[in-house]
């Protein structure tokens, strides 16, 4: 979605479910402090400061820090010398709202995060010049999948996690050739030294051809800048450069929270799950939404809100221990990327403590057009509303209608389908993948014993039903 419908869809959730009266807007937290009976009543006084200078100071049994962590910008202003004698206008990307005032100018754009990405493209449209900065490059992902359909919904099953899970190699190898078969990054001045999985890769559909096309030009880092000319690592050089955007992520604190209740554990947080202080004499603290993941990160802040309401204390410390160390083996954790997590693994693990989890093997025995929805079809949060605690009547027919509303938008013009010839290879396909994926669960051998060519053809299973009414 574009962000003025995800905002829609926010205001109209808190509508439907009448949120707004339990809401003040304009209101700072100053502070978040344990009451002095907190190991017995877990009770916190929160301080807030209405705009208008009125101050307050009331007591919650629980609260939950849905801050984020893009709330202070980061600008490494001593890893560029000269940019405090630069002649033309240098800000952070948060400050960044259009392009308006770019017309005709130089402009410089230094980082190739999702934000840096976005910004080169918007202002590659009415600048004379964009140049875009980048040490280690990236991979570059479209929002547009196979088909056409939205690429936040192909390859995300809980069938695509179990092949990635066993042939990790293969996969990232295979992801790596298929983005280089739309453009060669190395050719574009993108290819990074990281693999694929191991960084959240930059979504931007407009990029490539705002390359190839001369409007938007690769370099490497800034080594100096002199007056109004920057000097890259190469040795080149641009002159007259009019602005210098610095899309070089963000810092996070909680200046609110008491001094040393989350403490750092290498870059990361320490927290049980990403969710919890472990510190607490009582469970009555959670972070929510300090995460991200290559998906969209409103399931993993819902699940974790729900979760949270519920957890009681238990052996977390240890957990945090074992957590960090395999994130510090699974990606390329940076000081400023450390929340990075797997997408249906992180929610499983929370979905069982909640026990919601779907029971897959029962889907497929008692309903195998769901069950093969949930195994095959993209990961939906619909999935964590079959059965237990918040139990949604209307979860199963929303999975199984769920392609009918991904295809909705695109109606803007209707022709004539063959409906009969889709219904007939939608059952045939269900058939087929049920009979091999109840044959594999019933002779007890596990997907990596099978033959390659099975494999590969129970991996390609997604794709054919991507399609499905």
């Amino acid at each position: 979605m574009h962000h003025p419908q995800l905002l829609s869809y926010l205001r109209l959730y808190a509508q439907t479910f009448d949120l707004f009266k339990h809401i003040y807007f304009q209101t700072t937290v100053v502070s978040v402090r344990q009451r002095p009976d907190f190991p017995v009543s877990g009770q916190w006084e929160v301080e807030t400061e209405r705009r208008e200078g009125q101050r307050e100071i009331q007591v919650f049994d629980a609260v939950m820090v849905c801050t984020g962590h893009f709330t202070q910008p980061h600008l490494p202003l001593n890893d560029f010398p000269g940019i405090e004698e630069f002649e033309g206008r240098y800000f952070h990307s948060w400050e960044y709202l259009s392009a308006e005032g770019l017309q005709g100018k130089r402009v410089v754009v230094v980082g190739i995060g999702n934000s840096g990405g976005d910004i080169a493209v918007d202002a590659s449209r009415v600048a004379e010049q964009v140049y875009l900065s980048t040490r280690k490059g990236a991979w570059v992902v479209s929002r547009v999948g196979p088909g056409g359909l939205p690429g936040d919904l192909v390859g995300t099953s809980r069938l695509d996690r179990l092949v990635q899970k066993l042939f990790p190699s293969w996969i990232t190898m295979m992801m790596e050739k298929k983005l280089n078969r739309t453009f060669d990054h190395r050719l574009y001045g993108l290819q990074p030294k990281h693999r694929f999985f191991a960084q959240i890769p930059v979504l931007n559909d407009d990029l490539p051809g705002r390359i190839i096309s001369g409007r938007v030009l690769v370099k490497p880092n800034i080594r100096e800048i002199k007056g109004s000319s920057v000097v890259f690592e190469d040795g080149s050089v641009v002159e007259k450069v009019d602005v210098v955007v610095f899309a070089t992520g963000y810092n996070y604190d909680f200046p609110f929270l008491p001094s040393g209740l989350l403490t750092n554990g290498g870059h990361r947080l320490c927290l049980y799950r990403h969710v919890f202080p472990p510190g607490l004499a009582r469970p009555s603290l959670a972070v929510v939404g300090f995460i991200c993941n290559l998906g969209a990160i409103n399931p993993l802040a819902e699940m974790q809100a729900r979760w949270a309401t519920q957890v009681f204390k238990e052996a977390m410390l240890q957990d945090v221990k074992r957590d960090t160390s395999t994130l510090q083996n699974r990606f390329a954790c940076l000081e400023r990327h450390p929340l990075q997590v797997d997408h249906i693994p992180y929610m499983d693990s929370m979905a069982e403590e909640l026990g919601v989890r779907p029971n897959l093997l029962g889907l497929l025995l008692r309903e195998p057009g769901v069950g093969l929805r949930v195994l095959l079809g993209p990961c939906t949060p619909y999935q964590y509303r079959l059965r237990g605690p918040g139990q949604w009547d209307g979860a199963r027919q929303a999975i199984l209608t769920q392609w009918e509303r991904v295809a909705q938008p695109f109606r803007t013009r209707m022709s004539p389908q063959p409906e009969s010839r889709t219904r007939a290879s939608s059952s045939l396909i269900l058939t087929l993948s049920g009979t091999v994926l109840l044959t594999t669960f019933y002779t007890r051998h596990s997907l990596s014993s099978l033959p390659t060519g099975l494999l590969y053809k129970i991996y390609s299973l997604p794709e054919i039903i991507w399609g499905w009414k």
